[in-house]
């Protein structure tokens, strides 16, 4: 009885997951608990990073040229999120641009968005897209790859360092995570999803584990800690940069 009960509260905060960082519809009857949903978030990255994955396969069948077919990928990349962790790059954006850091903070909280997060945005966007168009193969295992070593950026992120406002958007992911089961968890699934794969899998392993902690240590640096912005902004720039090391890799090799 307890062990179902387990598996139920399991299934419970997954389903939160896949709630709160997707814009996939669960029905209002379905048990969703959206405690503890950040140790999932590396899953849920390897989900929509096969989404996307199996899109790419589709338009490479009916022939879709590589450049258009990286943007459809990264469009559809952003619909199925919703936009919630580009958000955060645009408003981190504008914080880290003013000079007195003890405003930082404040600008961040402001909905509006001005011209560094715009830029950001762009900048993050056209990153993937062309590191994709420039990928000649293995594009799906990037994609899976990206999406994954992304969200344990995030989960890393909350887990090491310090979060900065005393209630915010964020604070829960602090107050909830558990270490180092959560930290253990998200890890095994993106070390199970890689190590069947061979040398690419290694390569997977190594440049999404550097990416990971570097952007996530980066924001520290500037900031003295985290939000839930630069959460949002550890896991696109974490993907975008993750898809221009992987592409310089393969076409050195």
């Amino acid at each position: 009885m307890k062990r179902f009960k387990l598996l139920k509260e399991l299934f419970a905060s997954f389903l939160g997951a896949i709630s709160f960082y997707t814009i996939v519809p669960l029905r209002d009857s379905w048990l969703i608990d959206f405690r503890r949903i950040a140790r999932w978030s590396p899953l849920v990255g390897l989900i929509l990073g096969a989404i996307l994955a199996l899109m790419d396969y589709l338009l490479e069948q009916i022939n879709c040229p590589r450049l258009l077919g990286s943007v459809l990928i990264v469009a559809f990349w952003l619909f199925l999120t919703g936009g919630l962790h580009l958000d955060g790059v645009m408003d981190t954006a504008d914080g880290l641009a003013v000079m007195e850091p003890e405003r930082r903070l404040e600008v961040m909280k402001d909905s509006r968005v001005g011209a560094f997060g715009v830029i950001a945005c762009l900048i993050v966007l056209l990153l993937k897209i062309a590191a994709l168009a420039d990928l000649e193969r293995g594009r799906g295992l990037a994609l899976i790859g990206a999406a994954g070593w992304g969200r344990w950026g995030q989960v890393l992120a909350i887990a090491l360092y310090p979060y900065l406002r005393v209630d915010g958007k964020g604070a829960f992911h602090k107050k909830s995570l558990q270490i180092p089961s959560d930290l253990i968890l998200g890890l095994s699934c993106l070390l199970i999803a890689f190590c069947f794969v061979g040398w690419s899998g290694l390569i997977l392993v190594v440049v999404g584990g550097v990416s990971s902690y570097l952007v996530g240590r980066w924001f520290f640096k500037q900031l003295g800690g985290h939000t839930g912005d630069t959460y949002g902004a550890v896991v696109e720039w974490t993907e975008a940069l993750f898809l221009c090391f992987y592409s310089l890799i393969i076409h050195w090799t």
